[in-house]
């Protein structure tokens, strides 16, 4: 085993190692070690985005904008599919396995012998501000891991913030009202700082008018301020109309479902504020910058033959968005559904939406602690069937491993058939990492508990 190998596992033991701080929302700690690494999250601008879904999405549209107008961006998001090498880019290239190992040291060694002890997500927050510093980028597109308030990316001092639509998730550490996650959601919005949002819920939308108001901050709102018109939907983009600040005709955007035309007109309008500000982004930059996103897990074919679409629906909400695209792509199709989902998930309410469009259905369980058994998922899917309050296939089928529920899925698929794999980020990165689509670090996921909610 060379020495380098050794520095590599090493690397990636010590990352594994801080989950045993868990979850600790809070900003002393990183604020803490920024300090101590020379303050690097003030040598760029920022765009800060919290929300429930859609925050991915949104990130990536507003990276890849930037970027088409020619600045040096970073994009910061959580979590990863494969590998832990998604999480952190600059222009859209994924940080190299050296650089990880080189920041990771770089953090570890600025905290000797300062009695702090980072969560994971602190930490590799620390790395991608290092990085984004190091490598001089002008921009910052910042993915909050979960709230908003109290998460370990509210250091940044944003020139606008973003707020994507909100609905119950993590509601342990968030609260168990909408009205409670939309609160943490706003601690992101800075005094005087434009917000933009994309939530649908008028509740939502006047408790963030109010917190904004408060702040004297300029909010913007989806269908208010800026809209939206859906031209075109396939199973691979969406082309629509925008109406904002100037009207755009005919935009491309490579990522499907209705629910997209929201995530990017969300973008769009957060270029066209920073453009207010005298940020050169032009029209031309905004349709390229679109056309350009490439996001893993969000509706993303990873075969034809046979044909495997994935999606990352973690959530009621999430759940309920993917089976309306599906309905509607494929009105048709006859659809094998692979659903593996995580313990401390609302498992009814992401299993009844997707079992409605399903023609057999395979549950499975994904190789993290945190993963639901495939037998709680059966008994919740037998009380949907025995309630009468929802469609359940005819076919329910358990596998133990995400391996085999692929591979029974494969043997069970025909002619018109499509498998759809969701539940989690979790369950389809496993699928992606079958399929072939492996990465550097790929084994760096949170085993016990993710800090972070999936976009």
């Amino acid at each position: 085993m060379t020495a380098e190998f050794n520095k590599y596992d090493a690397t990636v033991s010590y990352l594994y190692g801080l989950q045993k701080h868990g979850i600790k929302l809070g900003l002393a700690n990183i604020n803490k070690m920024l300090q101590l690494l020379g303050r690097p999250h003030e040598s760029f601008h920022s765009v800060h985005i919290a929300g429930t879904n859609g925050k991915g999405s949104t990130s990536a549209a507003i990276a890849s904008i930037l970027k088409e107008s020619g600045f040096r961006t970073g994009l910061f998001t959580s979590p990863h599919l494969v590998s832990f090498t998604e999480r952190i880019r600059i222009n859209n290239t994924r940080v190299e396995e050296a650089e990880v190992i080189e920041l990771a040291s770089l953090v570890r060694d600025s905290l000797a012998g300062s009695g702090l002890n980072p969560t994971f997500f602190e930490f590799v927050t620390a790395m991608a501000f290092c990085y984004f510093a190091k490598n001089n980028v002008e921009w910052a597109v910042v993915e909050t891991g979960m709230g908003g308030r109290l998460d370990a990316t509210n250091v940044i001092q944003p020139l606008v913030g973003v707020i994507t639509n909100i609905s119950l998730d993590h509601s342990e550490f968030l609260g168990s009202a909408v009205s409670d996650i939309t609160f943490e959601k706003a601690g992101i919005i800075k005094p005087g700082t434009p917000v933009i949002t994309s939530s649908q819920r008028p509740e939502v939308i006047k408790q963030l008018s109010d917190i904004a108001g408060g702040l004297g901050s300029e909010i913007h709102v989806y269908g208010r301020n800026f809209d939206g018109s859906l031209l075109l939907m396939d199973d691979e983009k969406i082309t629509f109309d925008y109406s904002g600040y100037r009207d755009y005709r005919d935009l491309s955007f490579p990522l499907t479902g209705q629910y997209q035309l929201h995530n990017a007109c969300t973008a769009v309008r957060a270029c066209e504020v920073l453009r207010e500000k005298s940020f050169s982004i032009s029209g031309a930059s905004i349709a390229a910058g679109l056309s350009a996103v490439k996001l893993e897990g969000r509706m993303e074919w990873i075969s034809k033959s046979p044909p495997i679409l994935i999606d990352g629906a973690h959530n009621p909400e999430a759940a309920c968005k993917l089976s309306e695209s599906i309905r509607t792509l494929f009105p048709d199709g006859k659809i094998i559904l692979v659903a593996g989902v995580m313990d401390d998930k609302d498992i009814k309410g992401v299993l009844a939406p997707l079992m409605e469009i399903a023609e057999s259905a395979v549950l499975t369980k994904a190789g993290y602690d945190r993963a639901a058994s495939p037998e709680r998922l059966l008994d919740t899917a037998r009380g949907l069937k025995e309630s009468g309050s929802h469609r359940v296939p005819g076919s329910i089928m358990t596998t133990p491993s995400v391996a085999e529920a692929l591979e029974l899925a494969k043997k069970l698929c025909r002619k018109d058939n499509i498998i759809l794999v969701t539940g989690s980020f979790y369950t389809t990165g496993e699928v992606k990492k079958i399929s072939g689509r492996g990465g550097v670090l790929s084994n760096l996921s949170e085993r016990v508990r993710s800090e972070e909610t999936g976009k």
